[in-house]
Parts: C-alpha cells; sequence; structure tokens
C-alpha cells in the first residue's frame, strides 16, 4: 500500500509541475511578443487639427527648414496643399 502512495504523490508533483511550466511559458510568451516602445514623454502639436500627440507617433514634414508633425496623412496633405 505505501508504494502505491508514493507513487500517486510522484505522479500527483509530476503533473503539477508540468502545468505550472505550461503557464510559465505562456506568459514568457506574451510579454516577449510584444516589443518595447521607447517612449521619449515629449507630445507635439498638429496645427492642421489642432491635436497634440506623441512625437513617436506623428508623422514629420520639413518644410522651408522648419519641422511641422502631423497626426495623419490627411492632416499632411491638407498642410502641403495650403502651403503651396
Amino acid at each position: 500500500m505505501g508504494l502505491y502512495r508514493i507513487f500517486f504523490y510522484a505522479l500527483l508533483f509530476f503533473v503539477i509541475y508540468k502545468i505550472v511550466r505550461f503557464f510559465s511559458s505562456l506568459n514568457k510568451r506574451s510579454s516577449s511578443s510584444q516589443p518595447k516602445q521607447k517612449v521619449s514623454g515629449k507630445m507635439v502639436h498638429d496645427k492642421i487639427c489642432n491635436t497634440y500627440l506623441p512625437i513617436e507617433d506623428a508623422i514629420k514634414e520639413i518644410h522651408n527648414g522648419n519641422e511641422y508633425f502631423f497626426c495623419s496623412e490627411t492632416c499632411r496633405q491638407k498642410f502641403l496643399q495650403n502651403k503651396n
């Protein structure tokens, strides 16, 4: 009877160990699959639609030596039409 009990506890320990490793690997995969984006914290102003957005997300246009930032390609095109 004692041998069966040892075998049962060993099997139970093995199953719990495999379950913990499985969920641990899922957690590592989900956190490593998302690329870490460096955030500067700097906000820029889109003068066409009057919004502020992070510089990392902005579309940059250099016109006559000045930098302009836009939230979308539509705003950038409106700016270029007004400047010409």
